[in-house]
């Protein structure tokens, strides 16, 4: 039951016989509407305030509804990140060790060639040193032969000596040779000269 101060100042009461003195319930009456108006004011006041407290409690959820989206969207585009970079990381990686692999195939194999290349150089140097050694060993012999012959074989022979002639039949006529001088020495030049070759 709703009560108004105006209502608990115009309430009446019956009289009876040695009943309550009619002013001083009429003061306490009025005593109790102003407080009554009073509290009611206050809670008038008080439930505005539970209004606007509810509104804002209502605004706040709504933030709260939004923050907690917000932070589940970016909580989400924070692992698909993560993710994503772990997958981009782990491709990467993976690029790398076949770049690595295959570099590591390529250093082998240059290796290989180049060992291969290093012993054809030295098998060359070594046929390179064996024939200049066998030359300069058949130069060395040579010379070695052309200093302990006798010098009277290089002696140049008196070309004022007319040749000889020789006479030899060809086809039924005489035709004449004429033979040079014999050099001395000269079949041993020929042996010298194969040696040094």
């Amino acid at each position: 039951m709703k009560l108004t101060a105006l209502e608990i100042k115009q309430q009446q009461f019956e009289k009876a016989l040695r009943g309550y003195d009619t002013a001083e319930v009429h003061s306490f009456l009025n005593l109790i509407a102003s407080e009554w108006e009073h509290l009611t004011g206050k809670i008038r006041e008080l439930e505005t305030q539970v209004d606007k407290m509810n509104d804002k409690l209502k605004h706040y959820e709504r933030v709260e509804e939004a923050l907690h989206e917000t932070l589940h969207t970016a909580k989400n585009s924070a692992e698909e990140r993560l993710a994503g970079a772990r997958k981009e990381a782990e491709n990467i990686r993976k690029e790398a060790e076949i770049d690595a692999e295959s570099i590591i195939q390529d250093a082998h194999a240059q290796r290989r060639e180049m060992r291969q290349h290093i012993i054809q150089l030295i098998d060359k140097r070594n046929e390179i040193v064996r024939s200049i050694s066998s030359y300069l060993d058949n130069s060395k012999k040579g010379l070695e032969q052309f200093s302990t012959q006798d010098s009277t074989l290089f002696t140049v022979p008196d070309l004022s000596e007319k040749p000889t002639r020789v006479e030899k039949p060809v086809n039924k006529e005489q035709a004449t040779e004429i033979t040079p001088p014999k050099i001395p020495g000269a079949d041993k030049i020929d042996d010298l000269l194969d040696d040094i070759d």
